[in-house]
């Protein structure tokens, strides 16, 4: 899909399971090279990634992002180099701070590759217009984790608020696609899941990074407009079309332009 609503992690280390991935429903699958992967494990992941997607055919590739270690490691620029020699379509680089970053993981990746960047830092949020604008950058995601402990915040999920509308401002200013929201550390709730997307949907948020397959379809479940909201909008539109010229009401509410794209874009949001 152009724009996935699902991002699944798999550890770098663990090759067995990229092919499941690819096949459980998640719309975009995630190779973490970083925190999922043991520093003594760092190298023989980023061979097993490299050699997985160098054997896959393109429209498999297409799905798949390699989470990259940091900026500041020692395996960074083995990782974007590998990045490049497997022909991996997209990049994601963890605690995105600057512009200046983006350029260096494509200067090594390949102009040509797709970056996903991980808002998790006090820094990243201050400066998310810049890593939003970067050339390269096609999505920003919201590392809620990370940030959790760079903020010392209690865990209230009101914590991410800010930072959450900051990404989103910054995501629809510069012409990307909605943001993806944090992961959810409860693997089988599935409930909270959902919660955790519905509030992400109130700042803008449009996907879900996920850390098993359990979570995929409650993302799906939880992105999609209700049967109410898609009766709405059917209506609507229906509306409109029957009166192209003429001033619109519909369930005793004006019916104008913005009106008409919110229709759209809640009819466009069906699985």
């Amino acid at each position: 899909m152009l724009y996935p609503r699902s991002f699944l992690f798999v550890p770098g280390d663990r090759p067995e399971r990229f092919d499941k991935a690819l096949r459980c429903g998640a719309e975009a699958v995630i190779l973490d090279l970083e925190d999922a992967v043991g520093d003594a494990s760092k190298d023989a992941a980023r061979d097993q990634v490299g050699r997985w997607l160098a054997a896959m055919d393109a429209a498999d590739r297409a799905r798949v992002a390699v989470r990259l270690n940091g900026l500041e490691t020692a395996w960074f620029e083995a990782d974007a180099a590998m990045v490049r020699a497997a022909g991996a379509r997209m990049a994601m680089l963890p605690k995105a701070e600057s512009s200046a970053a983006v350029a260096r993981l494509r200067s090594l990746a390949g102009d040509d590759v797709g970056v996903l960047a991980l808002i998790e830092t006090a820094r990243g949020v201050r400066d998310v217009d810049d890593v939003a604008a970067a050339a390269g950058v096609v999505r920003l995601a919201f590392g809620t984790v990370d940030y959790t402990v760079d903020m010392g915040l209690s865990g209230d999920p009101a914590g991410f608020d800010y930072a959450a509308a900051r990404i989103a401002v910054a995501s629809r200013a510069c012409g990307l696609a909605a943001p993806i929201a944090g992961v959810t550390l409860e693997i089988a709730d599935t409930a909270l899941v959902r919660a955790d997307v519905e509030r992400a949907r109130v700042h803008g948020f449009g996907a879900k990074l996920c850390i098993h397959p359990q979570q995929v379809a409650a993302v799906h479940e939880a992105l999609a407009p209700s049967a109410a909201q898609v009766d709405w909008a059917q209506r609507v539109l229906a509306a409109a079309q029957a009166s192209p010229q003429g001033a619109l009401q519909v369930d005793g509410r004006m019916v104008d332009r913005p009106v008409l794209e919110r229709a759209r874009t809640i009819l466009g949001r069906r699985s």
